[in-house]
């Protein structure tokens, strides 16, 4: 392919033209146009080829700039994406998916250039000096790779052919199944506020943690396993609020559940506290989602002059701007109460101040309801000593650690008594530092 056949492509994009704005695409377009505009002299040829070329390796350096241009494709949200994402292909705008085609097939072909055509062309039409053109010819180079690691099928199916064209109603289907833009990306978000208003941000490499990788707690993980499998089959599920003391698992818990089933379609968004009152907005994002979201509220707990917590109970119990259907929460607190509560509330008339409530029943009542609108709620209480020694050993045995368990559990009791007390967090300190220190036990 041509260097003008090339741009003629890029600019003929209609339903993928969001891609023209990422950072490498966007560099190669603008060396294109730049390049013919009849302005460009090999030093301007030599900018913009070594900043496409910079922009290239940056790359994931697992990725081809083939691969690259997948994951752009499959993440793009579009008019044909969302249409894919709410409807089976055959029920979609005919003329859509004829643009959409042509951008795919545009695209096909553009995953493909590499450095020779850029060279070549600034050897026939921009040296004019055997200098210029040993120069040019030394300029880095860039290529496609084989295919390495076992991609998703969509991606190999792209990647293993050129007309990708052929492919739209693939690619429908897996927007069908997996939905688009953001979404499609990440499984984790957290939802940050701006001077004015807030977005959703996705966390790349969100904690890892499995719900394998627990030990103890079985029946109370298991009520949360069983609402959230509920969740994801479609049906009604119930908010829940994990409470009890810390370091016994609860905020890891919630993480767990997005990295076992998010293949399901579960996605996580954390709300901070202070940004309660932009549940309104943050539904608005998700509601019309193929994915079925938690939102995450981690170690909730208010003050008493803290007005945050009626946002969240208009939304737990459902005002104007109800929870939508693919909507559930789940939230920590290591208090059964979430907002504190004085020996002064209940005093009411008998305070002798005059600026004290006179029906304080009422606010005393609201205030222990909040825990109240959580449809389930799990505690999950400090281990005992037999339960805090099984969660060592059982730490332990996964790490392939070797021991002796009478010199383990001395060690282990002696730990918990210097550091934090019975828990599994306090558990897996300690494995962590036996870790280093094997022979202490063996």
């Amino acid at each position: 392919m041509r260097l003008e056949e090339l741009r003629l492509k890029l600019n003929s994009i209609s339903v993928y033209r969001n891609l023209l704005e990422d950072k490498l695409i966007n560099s190669l377009h603008v060396f294109l146009e730049r390049l013919f505009s009849g302005e460009m002299d090999l030093n301007g040829f030599a900018r913009h080829y070594n900043l496409l070329f910079f922009n290239i390796i940056n790359i994931d350096q697992q990725k081809s700039f083939r691969e690259y241009i997948i994951d752009l494709i499959i993440s793009d949200e579009n008019p044909f994406s969302m249409a894919s994402e709410k409807m089976d292909y055959e029920n979609i705008n005919n003329n859509l998916v004829k643009a959409a085609s042509n951008d795919l097939r545009s695209f096909g072909e553009i995953s493909m250039i590499s450095s020779d055509i850029f060279k070549e062309y600034a050897l026939q039409h921009l040296c004019t000096s055997t200098f210029e053109a040993t120069v040019a010819s030394g300029f880095p180079e860039w290529g496609n790779s084989e295919l390495g690691d076992q991609l998703e099928p969509i991606k190999e199916l792209l990647y293993k052919n050129d007309a990708w064209d052929r492919f739209a109603r693939d690619l429908s289907t897996f927007y069908r199944a997996n939905g688009t833009g953001m979404f499609s990306r990440f499984r984790a978000f957290i939802w940050e506020r701006g001077k004015s208003s807030g977005s959703l941000r996705g966390i790349d490499s969100p904690d890892p943690i499995m719900l394998s990788d627990f030990i103890g707690y079985e029946s109370e993980r298991l009520e949360i396993i069983k609402n959230t499998e509920q969740f994801l089959k479609g049906f009604t599920a119930n908010n829940m609020l994990l409470y009890g003391d810390r370091g016994t698992g609860k905020s890891s818990t919630v993480k767990a559940l997005v990295n076992e089933y998010w293949q399901k379609g579960l996605r996580i968004v954390e709300v901070p506290k202070n940004n309660l009152a932009d549940f309104p907005q943050i539904i608005m994002q998700l509601k019309d989602r193929k994915q079925r979201f938690i939102i995450f509220i981690d170690d909730l707990a208010f003050e008493d002059d803290e007005e945050n917590y009626t946002s969240l109970k208009a939304v737990l119990e459902g005002g104007l701007q109800s929870r939508p259907g693919n909507v559930v929460i789940y939230a920590t607190s290591n208090r059964r109460h979430l907002i504190k509560e004085k020996f002064s509330d209940r005093l009411g008339l008998q305070s002798g101040n005059a600026d004290d409530e006179i029906r304080s029943q009422d606010t005393i009542q609201e205030k222990l309801s909040l825990a109240d609108r959580f449809g389930i709620t799990i505690v999950f209480s400090s281990p005992d000593k037999s339960m805090f020694l099984e969660i060592v050993e059982g730490l332990a045995d996964k790490r392939g650690i070797g021991y002796d368990k009478d010199k383990l559990y001395s060690e282990a009791l002696k730990w918990e008594i210097w550091y934090n007390g019975r828990s599994p967090r306090t558990a897996r300190q300690f494995v962590d530092w036996l870790e280093g220190n094997s022979n202490v036990v063996c």
